[in-house]
């Protein structure tokens, strides 16, 4: 099968890794021939890791990043059978990329979004083919994680969900359908406000970042507590789901934790940019 990434940051090297390992051509489309180049780097790194557990062979990891094709123009996902959507959670950009893929693709062409939080019916509204657009919601990092959240819009056909849903468990993920295209869906409408939460907490003093992650991890047999894992998801990402949230639902439940905000401005992002709310 062939199918197309849009967006190559750390969601769409994992999906691609994932897509590849399968067997599956990959086409990994970014403007930014810098992430492109860093996105190889990091399937190659994350196949090193798993010859080291003697899960695959070098020759595997060669065969992994041949199916891998790096390109920069949104025109190669033509021919593709799906494409998956896998850039920054930013509304805009993702309506404007769908607009084009429907004028690019082929009409039978599925398009699916990994979007955490944004409207998969708005989504599919922007295209010709609403039946055959669906919300495809990975985890990270995606080549560890079992799980994927199914999103059906108003307008997904069953044909579509069926395809989409067998696609997931032929990469071994485990397929959960979020049976309402509701803000957030499943995961993230309950994680993020615990996250939110937790940053509250620190920001009104309740506790240090350390105390508040091992309460969490010994308290709640999680195995990262929030404030880590905020900083491993990127504080910019959490703070966009916020306000989605926010803005869909209202109310002081979904409000974005002042400190949230003031970290993203100063661009202490988590992990990605080396401060968070631990240093890396």
């Amino acid at each position: 099968m062939n199918i197309s990434i849009i967006g190559a940051g750390q969601m769409g090297a994992g999906i691609a890794q994932v897509l590849a390992q399968k067997n599956h051509s990959v086409i990994l489309i970014d403007q930014n021939s810098e992430v492109l180049k860093n996105a190889l780097a990091v399937v190659a790194n994350s196949c090193d890791r798993l010859i080291k557990k003697e899960k695959i062979s070098t020759k595997d990891k060669d065969k992994i990043l041949s199916l891998i094709t790096c390109v920069k123009d949104l025109n190669h996902a033509k021919d593709s059978d799906f494409v998956i959507e896998a850039v920054s959670e930013n509304t805009e950009l993702k309506l404007k990329i769908f607009k084009e893929l429907d004028k690019i693709c082929n009409p039978k062409t599925i398009l699916c979004s990994n979007t955490s939080s944004i409207s998969i019916t708005k989504i599919a509204g922007q295209t010709n083919r609403p039946d055959k657009v669906m919300g495809m919601h990975f985890m990270n990092p995606v080549p560890v994680m079992k799980l994927v959240e199914g999103i059906k819009a108003l307008q997904t056909s069953n044909e579509t969900f069926l395809k989409v849903k067998n696609l997931a468990e032929s990469l071994d993920k485990v397929f959960i359908e979020s049976s309402k295209d509701m803000p957030g869906f499943i995961i993230n409408r309950i994680l993020m406000p615990m996250i939110n939460e937790a940053i509250y907490a620190f920001h009104e003093g309740v506790a240090s970042v350390k105390d508040i992650d091992l309460g969490m991890k010994l308290g709640t047999n999680q195995p990262m507590g929030p404030l880590a894992l905020a900083d491993f998801i990127g504080l910019d990402t959490c703070l966009s789901i916020m306000k989605v949230l926010n803005k869909e639902f209202g109310g002081n439940k979904y409000s974005p934790c002042p400190l949230l905000v003031k970290y993203v401005e100063a661009g202490w992002l988590g992990k990605k940019t080396g401060k968070g709310f631990y240093s890396y």
